[in-house]
């Protein structure tokens, strides 16, 4: 299978949402809202959850699936309320000791001019900033599409996890196809060149794990969900062994090993 049919596959209708696993893998989620500062934002949704025995705090995002649905829920792109509430969250998940769990699938944070004005890109960083630093365990999982800082903004993570048909890069490939070649029709070539599936990103040593899902998760999400859950118990039980400095220095180590080793073509004339 191409890189470009994991694009598709990841962006396809029928796949599993955040919402899906929450109601699958977790009980007792409940949903906390607001950034206690300017609005709600559903593009995100988090809230204190119970994962087995353990309590945590689960935050994802989420695309809809029907019309109406994606745009209540903006199509899965947080404006700076949502990624302010993921910072309350994880602020909180930190005073009552409790780890952190988060589902990637987003094409990217709301471009929108209100976003910007709003901070967008300082909400974004100050995100990164928080999990970087969290003593608790944190795990990520891209459950679809990881897209640019919308995604990195709830992925920096001791354990970050890739389902076998997601993918995770700085930008589109329709974006970075326009940007090279100044068309949107090289897009396949693009995806080849991003390196974004979950296959090369663990060759590449930027995320832990590839999560099988069997024939795929937009046919049958079973073997996906086992599969995941299984990964999260066995990711969480070394985390919450460990104690506190030795995760953080992990973490740093981790994000500091992460270097550009992937060159893009140059742009045709």
């Amino acid at each position: 299978m191409s890189v470009w049919e994991k694009v598709q596959l990841a962006r396809h209708a029928k796949r599993p949402l955040f919402l899906d696993y929450a109601n699958q893998l977790f009980t007792e989620f409940d949903v906390l809202q607001g950034d206690r500062a300017y609005a709600d934002d559903k593009a995100i949704l988090g809230g204190m959850a119970m994962f087995n025995d353990q309590p945590v705090m689960l935050i994802g995002q989420h695309r809809g699936r029907s019309t109406r649905e994606r745009i209540e829920y903006n199509f899965g792109m947080a404006n700076p309320e949502g990624y302010r509430k993921v910072v309350r969250l994880v602020q909180m998940a930190e005073r009552f000791k409790l780890p952190v769990l988060t589902f990637i699938d987003t094409q990217g944070a709301y471009p929108g001019v209100g976003a910007e004005e709003r901070g967008q890109a300082q909400a974004i960083a100050q995100s990164i900033a928080v999990f970087s630093s969290l003593n608790v365990p944190v795990i990520a999982t891209v459950i679809g599409e990881g897209g640019s800082g919308g995604a990195l903004a709830i992925g920096v993570a001791d354990r970050i996890n890739m389902l076998e048909n997601s993918i995770y890069s700085v930008i589109s490939p329709e974006g970075c196809a326009s940007i090279l070649w100044k068309t949107a029709e090289k897009a396949p070539q693009a995806s080849e060149a991003l390196k974004l599936s979950a296959v090369n990103l663990k060759s590449l040593g930027l995320i832990d794990e590839v999560i099988a899902e069997g024939e795929g998760a937009h046919i049958n999400s079973d073997v996906a969900m086992t599969n995941l859950k299984a990964t999260l118990e066995q990711q969480l039980a070394v985390l919450i062994k460990l104690d506190e400095q030795t995760r953080l220095q992990q973490r740093y180590e981790k994000l500091m090993s992460f270097n550009s080793t992937v060159s893009l073509p140059k742009a045709s004339a």
